[in-house]
């Protein structure tokens, strides 16, 4: 905060240490006030605490199995989704590879006919020009 002295601004810095060393002392301090103040005896104390300790287990025990399932779904499903993928993937090749099958057979045709009607013209000129040589 500017304090004004003389007409000039001065600003007065303050250096804490904060850090845990405070945190951990109130801790200390509230956990034996506690004890002191409890309305129960320890051992009535330390049954609560041992109740409440096993209960917080098995929570987190149920959580954890809860957690570990929803995984375990996650997984399964996820896993089926990437087998569907892969499945309609190898279909959509085999597919195209039938069809790439057919384009080939389907060429091969096209030039065996192409090559047959090119030698039946070639039979045809040759037998023109052979008439032609034996006329003239």
């Amino acid at each position: 905060m500017p304090h004004v002295r003389d007409d000039k601004p001065v600003i007065i810095i303050e250096k804490s240490s904060g850090g845990l060393g405070g945190f951990f002392l109130g801790l200390l301090i509230g956990a034996g006030a506690a004890l002191l103040l409890a309305p129960q005896s320890g051992e009535e104390t330390r049954e609560v605490l041992r109740t409440r300790g096993l209960k917080l287990r098995d929570d987190a025990q149920a959580k954890a199995e809860e957690l570990q399932d929803r995984l375990g779904d996650g997984y399964d499903r996820a896993k089926e989704r990437m087998e569907q993928g892969v499945e309609s993937a190898r279909r959509t090749f085999r597919e195209k590879r039938a069809g790439a099958h057919d384009a080939v057979d389907a060429g091969r045709a096209a030039v065996h006919t192409a090559r047959d009607e090119l030698e039946r013209r070639l039979q045809e000129a040759r037998a023109a020009r052979g008439e032609e040589d034996e006329t003239t």
